[in-house]
């Protein structure tokens, strides 16, 4: 099966979904599907995959097309998805003319997906919702996205959605009774991992992600001012919202360390050495629709989970798995952490636990429901 996986953003991408872009199609191309990636080349025009320890396999193929103007007009600061999705068509006009195109067509780009479905409505489109866009969209442009998205709903061949929240807020906005395939995200669950200080775990906290303000770092920075002799590691973060925390732990709080961005091979290697990892959202409808990246990275990375009590977790982790603690409350979340840094054996196998669970959401796993998805198409 060959198929077109259309990414309008550069790659790689230091963000959780070009870590998501890059296993999916490895994946993809391990289970003998074809894979032409069309993506935005990053500026060090560095390989794709490999910036996120991804091994290319075969059966992949590389297409860099970029958002900018043509020579001799290329070094002027114009960048337009138009632009790119042009360059898309292109390839697909030469691939058609040599009787080669792709059986299928996945995306998880609202706009894109919808201009290839009004460009080439005889390729079936498999679109990939994460979160509703008309709802989270600014005002002015909530009614035009409606338009799109539930266009994109009704006329792609196949639909699928990281969580059950979105699949059902995207069934209830509009109004659509087919089916929508949830296929939350996953991870490279590592073989080995170094044995962890559960003794020393008050010292070895976690967090890494994004600082947006839906991730609630600002209520885990909050929180640190009640766990004095705690030393939290914040692993993310521009530098202006980094200084902007800084300024909120006092000296009596526990140390916390910005890290700042690191690679993802660092993240995991950090993650590997820590003991409590937090995932702090706050209930907004970002967290009510996310399947945090990071979520399984922790659990693989066999940490002890301290996470807000939110529907879109709750679809992975039962009661006892994880502490719970109320989203957007620092003082909850403190008490959480110093449950578990109190309770040592009990961070341990939890810890454990969470490490063999980890292993249904492998990206082999995911991409066998993906896979079969495609082949029901085509």
């Amino acid at each position: 099966m060959n198929i077109l996986y259309v990414f309008p953003e550069p790659l790689p991408l230091p963000r959780a979904r070009g870590i998501q872009v890059a296993h999916t199609v490895a994946a993809l191309a391990q289970a003998s599907v074809t894979v032409s990636l069309a993506y935005v080349p990053a500026e060090d025009k560095a390989n794709p995959l490999s910036a996120y320890g991804v091994e290319q396999p075969g059966g992949i193929r590389f297409l860099p097309f970029s958002r900018g103007l043509p020579a001799p007009f290329a070094r002027l600061p114009v960048h337009s998805n138009q632009l790119f999705f042009r360059r898309v068509c292109h390839w697909l006009e030469q691939e058609r003319r040599v009787h080669r195109p792709p059986a299928l067509i996945m995306a998880r780009h609202l706009k894109i997906a919808h201009a290839l479905i009004e460009r080439y409505p005889d390729i079936p489109l498999l679109y990939e919702a994460h979160e509703v866009f008309a709802d989270v969209a600014p005002p002015d442009k909530r009614e035009s996205l409606a338009h799109i998205e539930d266009s994109v709903l009704r006329r792609a061949a196949a639909l699928a959605a990281v969580t059950h929240g979105v699949a059902d807020d995207l069934k209830k906005r509009y109004r659509i009774d087919r089916e929508i395939s949830v296929l939350p995200d996953a991870v490279s669950w590592p073989a080995h991992i170094p044995e962890k200080s559960w003794r020393d775990a008050g010292q070895r906290i976690i967090y890494a992600g994004s600082f947006f303000p839906w991730k609630g770092v600002q209520d885990l920075v909050a929180a640190a001012n009640a766990l004095p002799g705690c030393r939290i590691t914040l692993i993310g973060g521009s530098p202006e919202r980094i200084r902007e925390y800084q300024k909120q732990v006092s000296g009596s709080a526990a140390e916390v360390v910005f890290a700042g961005h690191l690679s993802h091979a660092e993240t995991l290697k950090a993650l590997s050495e820590a003991c409590i990892a937090v995932l702090p959202n706050r209930a907004e409808p970002n967290s009510l629709w996310s399947s945090p990246l990071k979520l399984f990275e922790y659990m693989a990375a066999g940490c002890a989970v301290v996470a807000s009590d939110l529907p879109s977790i709750r679809e992975v982790l039962a009661e006892n798995e994880v502490v719970w603690v109320a989203p957007g409350d620092p003082d909850k979340l403190a008490a959480g952490i110093l449950r578990l840094v109190k309770n040592p054996e009990l961070a341990r196998q939890m810890g454990e636990h969470l490490r063999q669970r980890a292993r249904n959401y492998t990206w082999a796993a995911r991409t066998e429901k993906l896979t079969a998805i495609m082949r029901a198409l085509v």
